[in-house]
């Protein structure tokens, strides 16, 4: 396993991880073959261009879409037990972590990791006793005939993704306060990162050095977007990880819409001291 820290913005950040090689070679897990065995399903009815599937299809995409990019990102992470079966070394070796070293500085890596690992531990524990209280008071739905019991699906496939992401949560707790990272500063995200701050931020330009943009995007004192869509592919490229494309369009997307929001707000809040 690897990981990856994308600065989003000037405050935040996408931790994915991205399975090694040989890692792909193991057997998949019950769970996994039951989650792919789903996906398989999902994707064909995404063809489906009338009835209850089209519906649902498009209804389930603009909730998936509404999941916050953190989630994702966790879920990313297998749980500790997990990828000790697939690595028997794994909890005795470091774990490499690729960042982009003129936007994190190499002293904030764990802080910034250990917030990431903690932050919504508690949110993703109490939504998934939800979740798993409310599953089974939906299952009688399943006696309506043709129409799949829908709240039941949907309480279960949320209470699955809190579930994962908590353990990815938790393992990634483990591995900062264990001392098991090993940060790595890739020069291909510098160079992205050093046009991108030279566009975002004041008195940065390509050719101010690596530890000042890192400073000043630190120092930054508004959220402000370091990424643009485009940069997904690339990042994905740099990386060879095809899978972080979509992770990294939505956090750009959900963050810069939290960004505008906060703006507007802010907006708001002026025009009414001024009134």
């Amino acid at each position: 396993m690897r990981l990856f820290l994308i600065p989003i913005s000037t405050k935040r950040a996408l931790i994915y991880a991205r399975p090694l090689r040989k890692d792909l070679a193991k057997e998949l897990s019950y769970l996994d073959r039951l989650t792919t065995k789903a996906a398989e399903t999902w994707a064909k009815w995404e063809e489906a261009d009338k009835g209850w599937k089209m519906h649902l299809v498009k209804w389930g995409n603009s909730v998936q879409q509404r999941i916050p990019y953190e989630e994702w990102a966790l879920k990313s992470i297998p749980s500790f037990k997990t990828q000790q079966k697939i690595n028997a070394d794994h909890g005795k070796t470091k774990i490499d972590v690729l960042f982009p070293g003129n936007a994190v500085r190499l002293e904030r890596i764990q802080s910034v990791l250990r917030t990431i690992a903690t932050e919504r531990q508690e949110f993703h524990r109490k939504r998934l006793t939800w979740c798993l209280f409310g599953a089974p008071i939906t299952a009688p739905f399943g006696l309506i005939p043709v129409v799949p019991n829908i709240p039941f699906f949907y309480l279960a496939y949320r209470g699955w993704s809190h579930w994962r992401a908590l353990n990815g949560s938790k393992h990634l707790e483990h591995l900062v306060e264990n001392d098991l990272l090993n940060p790595i500063s890739l020069p291909e995200l510098e160079q992205l990162y050093a046009k991108r701050a030279s566009y975002t931020l004041e008195n940065t330009s390509v050719g101010t050095s690596y530890s000042e943009i890192a400073e000043n995007i630190e120092q930054s004192s508004e959220d402000q977007l370091l990424l643009k869509m485009s940069d997904a592919k690339k990042l994905a490229a740099m990386l060879e990880a095809p899978e972080l494309v979509l992770e990294a369009e939505r956090a750009i997307i959900q963050v810069s819409e939290q960004i505008a929001a906060a703006a507007k707000s802010k907006a708001e809040k002026q025009d009414e001291k001024e009134d």
